[in-house]
């Protein structure tokens, strides 16, 4: 090697050496003999004997002197080593101890080109001569060592070795299982990427390995479908298989977003790998129609999946299959076309109700996908509500969180339903907003009911009066909480004027005129009452927030139940004189309702008494 002096290195004859300088280096050029004079001392003892004299030592003593040489650098010769022809049965049965150390310098990106290059033909032919069943776990173990990014790295650089082995045993199904389970174990350690730019990043690796893991899988579906026996190993790589697609579809495909098909959809690794997956159920002989028909059935087809918690691991995975066929469209022309929207939305309620118990903002949004899938193929007033019967069809409105998607809900019911989904939200919802708008929904039926020339008895009459019960009135009487309940309260003023409006006292098609009583009782009275505590507190909070503003200390105030500390005394005033003016327009919109009714009675009292 030509040695070439930088500008400021001193000039050659006066270049001071260390005093040692021949020392060390006859010292390092001893221990690079030694090393290998080691490692070639060794084999050449296990050379002439046979295959069964091997001793616990000498594999030790193999495996030390290797791991130095490679520790040390000394690539060229080991790799001298491997080639020699007379070592072959010496490294097929302790070679694989040398797998771990190479692997570890592969995944160091310090490493120098050539010197990787070197380590590749070494790993190379450690995979090809090695004892296949010692190389498995000992590749199985160096997948689960890393963690965060170079779990991805360690997984791309060893499934090809990987499938190699395990082609080479004859016990695949046992050795296909455990690898799919040890890699899928330190798939789901990654965090999976929910944008277009996480996903194109892929910083973590997962898209890339996902993409690798189903060309590993590949070989092994392909030989189950080649060989037609109907053999033992054969159904248990089946079962190997089917375990791998499940857990696939919980995880990463529940939570992984998919890019629109009119963008980059052909260059999206989520929907790859779910089409990929669900092509691996049909061609194992679990096409998925089947599979997800069958689901929830008391005598499963796959009682041998062997899950923790098996019902919620095979529920996830089944509402996830059941999101990637019917909104994703992944294989949907697989589906048999005599299914009735009535029926594909009865199947996947409870898919939904699976995705919206969920606490993840992405699975939530995938059950409202489902459900809006599943309800938009089906005409308005034509689910019978005979389906609400159904668990899932009543509890998964409670659950959502989008207001159009309980309309669409709502529209497609018969009078029957929506009455009876109103009853049920009104009795557990606990929220303003959504009471609210159950109410104006309440309203919308009962007009709709008045136009027409046969009433529905839903909407009108006696039936009406008991849905109303549950509208008109205050949940804790006079100490409601009127703020809090604002929505809901302007929400049944809203309807009263309109009953007041639209039903005549002689008519009384509503039932309203009858239960009137009842109805200022309950919830004109104390409704009364009500404000004018709740205007007398917030006027004495305005008061001490002017006083705390004279003197420029920060104090807490109570609105709407709770308490809020430290507020600057001007923002405190905003929002004090916010909730007065709330309280004014509930006190406005009752004081129309009021006059309304006066106005009606006093007429209709004139009209039967004959007085014009």
């Amino acid at each position: 090697m030509e040695w070439r002096a930088s500008e400021s290195s001193p000039p050659i004859d006066k270049l001071v050496l260390h005093p040692n300088f021949c020392e060390i280096l006859a010292s390092k050029l001893g221990e690079i003999r030694m090393a290998v004079e080691e490692l070639q001392s060794i084999i050449k003892r296990c050379q002439i004997l046979g295959e069964q004299d091997f001793k616990e030592d000498d594999f030790g003593l193999f495996q030390l002197a290797g791991q130095r040489c490679i520790e040390e650098g000394h690539t060229d010769q080991l790799l001298e080593i491997i080639q020699n022809e007379k070592n072959k049965v010496i490294i097929k049965n302790m070679g694989w101890n040398l797998v771990g150390p190479v692997v570890r310098c592969l995944l160091c990106k310090d490493k120098e080109d050539s010197k990787r290059k070197v380590y590749f033909l070494i790993f190379d032919l450690l995979v090809k001569l090695c004892n296949p069943k010692e190389l498995l776990l000992g590749l199985l173990e160096l997948i689960e060592e890393p963690s965060g990014k170079q779990i991805s790295q360690s997984i791309l650089l060893l499934l090809q070795p990987l499938q190699t082995v395990i082609q080479k045993l004859h016990n695949k199904a046992y050795s296909i299982g455990l690898a799919l389970s040890t890699l899928w174990n330190q798939l789901s350690l990654l965090p999976v990427p929910y944008s277009k730019e996480q996903i194109q990043m892929d910083d973590y690796g997962l898209c890339q390995c996902c993409k690798a893991l189903i060309e590993f899988t590949k070989p092994f579906v392909e030989e189950l479908i080649d060989n037609k026996e109907n053999s033992l190993e054969n159904e248990k790589l089946k079962d190997e298989l089917l375990k791998f697609c499940f857990k696939s579809l919980k995880c990463p495909l529940l939570t992984a977003q998919f890019l629109e098909q009119s963008e980059e959809g052909g260059n999206d690794p989520f929907r790859y790998f779910a089409s990929e997956i669900i092509g691996f159920l049909s061609a194992i002989g679990h096409p998925f129609p089947k599979m997800i028909f069958n689901h929830g059935r008391k005598k499963r087809t796959w009682n041998y999946l062997e899950f923790e918690e098996e019902d919620k691991q095979l529920a996830d995975s089944m509402a996830s299959l059941a999101y990637l066929v019917f909104v994703q469209g992944i294989h949907i022309d697989q589906l048999p076309m005599v299914l009735s929207p009535l029926y594909l939305l009865q199947f996947n309620m409870g898919h939904i109700e699976v995705f919206l118990q969920r606490t993840e903002e992405s699975v939530i949004s995938k059950g409202l996908e489902l459900l809006e899938n599943s309800l938009l193929r089906i005409e308005d007033n034509s689910l019978l509500y005979q389906y609400l019967e159904i668990k899932s069809f009543l509890t998964v409105p409670q659950r959502k969180k989008s207001l159009a998607m309980l309309q669409l809900y709502i529209n497609k019911l018969d009078s029957q339903g929506k009455y009876t989904l109103f009853r049920c939200l009104l009795n557990t919802s606990n929220h303003s907003g959504v009471e609210a708008f159950i109410i104006q929904n309440i309203k919308n039926q009962i007009d709709m009911s008045l136009k027409r020339t046969r009433n529905n008895k839903w909407f009108t009459g006696p039936q009406l009066i008991s849905l109303l019960d549950l509208v008109l009135f205050l949940p804790e009487g006079a100490e409601t909480d009127l703020l809090q309940n604002s929505d809901r309260i302007m929400a049944s003023l809203n309807l009263l004027r309109y009953l007041v409006i639209k039903d005549n006292e002689n008519d009384n098609q509503t039932g309203l005129w009858t239960e009137l009583g009842n109805i200022e009782n309950n919830f004109l009275k104390p409704l009364h009452i009500g404000l004018n505590m709740s205007k007398a507190h917030y006027e004495a909070e305005i008061k001490n927030s002017q006083e705390a503003q004279k003197s420029k200390d920060l104090c807490s105030i109570t609105v709407g139940g709770e308490e809020i500390p430290n507020m600057p005394p001007e923002m405190q005033l905003k929002v004090l004189h916010s909730a007065l003016f709330t309280f004014d327009l509930i006190e406005s919109v009752l004081a129309r309702v009021e006059e309304l009714i006066e106005i009606k009675t006093k007429s209709t009292s004139e009209e039967n008494t004959g007085i014009k």
